[in-house]
């Protein structure tokens, strides 16, 4: 029988109580649509503060934050130079390439991150009109490898890029656990962006994803891109009251700050077991690990988590607001086991 937690994505974790409480509370009357209500303005006010932003826009997952950031800061003949293990390469099903219309110029990333001199090799092509131009960079924060870029990487890169005429752009799903791994705010995140994402059903919501425009000149086509780009719902208040919950007291901050907590005790467990080898550094809530196949599959009877690597047996372990330490030590009491049959 599988067990009922589930280390397989933050994103099977339920919805936060507070969280569940405001649609709750949004729920009574009527309120006028598609963003024109008192919780759409609190909600966007709220964030603006908060990321040191020109406008905030909500919407309702992570690739169409994706799709939209990227509309607004790409020309029609640009591409986009991003990590072989970006989320817009591996998991968007060609959505920036068939939305957009752009190409996506990957560059190698074994630990997730990358770099200005490896921005700087996909340059080389600018000028020639046989070639896609180069006009976005784009990051994950905290990155599909569970690894975080600091800030003086962020800056370097951001530095780069605006001295090569390229835009930046953080795909951050996962924003909040890189800003709790940081200990950094996370406008000192979005000040070496042009445009980002900051993901919220990852960290206690349901559908509730916002783009932040920190360049003021990138706000006024942002309305009409998101309502092509399909991502404009028309009861947009229970997508506002959610950030609202998650902004209140910095609950955004507590949740993302526990995951990576119980990431770094389900590592530290792990990695004491004969056999098993911690792939890449811990910094947010993923556990990347290599296991014997049997182990693999002896675990995977009655635990889900998701076998990233088949070929070289690496699985990836992801933690939530709601893991707790009774969930991982369960949890590590089955790795023992298998390991030691």
């Amino acid at each position: 029988m599988t067990h009922p937690k589930s280390f397989g994505s933050d994103n099977h974790a339920g919805m936060h109580p507070a969280v569940l409480r405001a649609i709750t509370d949004a729920n009574a009357g009527d309120a006028v649509a598609y963003g024109a209500d008192a919780w759409t303005e609190q909600a966007t006010a709220g964030l603006r503060e908060i990321f040191g932003a020109d406008e905030a826009f909500l919407v309702l997952n992570g690739s169409g934050a994706n799709v939209l950031g990227l509309s607004l800061l790409l020309r029609r003949h640009e591409a986009v130079i991003c990590a072989e293990s970006a989320h817009i390469n591996t998991d968007e099903c060609g959505a920036p390439e068939q939305l957009v219309g752009t190409k996506l110029l990957t560059v190698p990333s074994p630990d997730g991150k990358i770099t200005p001199e490896l921005i700087a090799e996909k340059l080389s092509g600018r000028g020639d009109d046989h070639r896609s131009q180069p006009g976005v960079v784009a990051l994950t924060q905290s990155t599909e490898l569970g690894t975080c870029y600091t800030l003086a990487e962020l800056r370097k890169i951001a530095d780069f890029c605006h001295a090569s005429d390229l835009r930046l752009y953080l795909d951050g799903a996962r924003l909040a656990n890189a800003a709790a791994s940081l200990d950094c705010s996370l406008a000192e995140l979005a000040e070496c962006a042009d445009a980002l994402s900051f993901g919220a059903t990852k960290n206690g919501a349901m559908g509730a994803e916002a783009l932040i425009v920190t360049r003021p000149s990138l706000s006024a086509d942002a309305p009409y891109l998101r309502k092509q780009m399909l991502q404009l719902t028309s009861k947009l208040r229970f997508v506002a009251v959610q950030f609202t919950a998650l902004l209140r007291d910095d609950l955004w901050r507590a949740n993302a700050t526990h995951a990576n907590a119980m990431a770094r005790l389900l590592a530290d467990g792990a990695q004491a077991v004969p056999g098993i080898e911690i792939v890449h550094p811990v910094q947010a809530n993923a556990v990347f690990a290599r296991l014997q196949p049997r182990h693999i599959a002896a675990l995977q009877q009655d635990w889900t988590f998701h076998v990233w690597d088949e070929s070289s047996h690496v699985v990836r372990w992801m933690t939530a607001f709601n893991t707790t330490e009774a969930d991982v030590s369960a949890f590590l009491d089955a790795i023992r086991s298998t390991a030691s049959a």
